[in-house]
């Protein structure tokens, strides 16, 4: 079961997925980022996803693209060593920020170049 919370701070939107994002999951994490597409700068904290797959990344880089075509940016942060590695292994680092802390994630969308200020 996948739990997602939305919080605005004013400076940007910040998704929250828990639970594990797997084809299972996947539908309404989609969902969720297709409805926050127009969000200028989003920040997704996967501090709460112990496991992602391919389902999940897919979605991750789709969320990116459609927020991208809308004229925002996204950031991500916080991922479980597992979820991290399989950030940087696949690239997907290059394609957004993955950062260790939100922080760190909301400096590089005010940047708006990804980095890699992660382990």
């Amino acid at each position: 079961m996948l739990e997602i919370n939305v919080d605005e701070t004013g400076e940007y939107t910040v998704c929250r997925p828990v639970g594990e994002l797997d084809a299972f999951t996947v539908g309404q994490f989609r969902e969720v980022l297709t409805e926050l597409g127009g969000s200028q700068r989003l920040v997704i904290d996967l501090s709460g996803v112990p496991f992602l797959d391919s389902a999940g990344l897919g979605a991750l880089i789709g969320g990116v693209r459609r927020a991208r075509e809308a004229g925002g940016d996204v950031a991500v942060y916080g991922a479980r060593p597992a979820v991290a590695r399989l950030l940087h292994t696949t690239g997907f680092d290059r394609v957004a920020s993955v950062s260790d802390d939100e922080a760190s994630a909301a400096a590089a969308l005010a940047n708006g170049a990804p980095s890699d200020t992660g382990s």
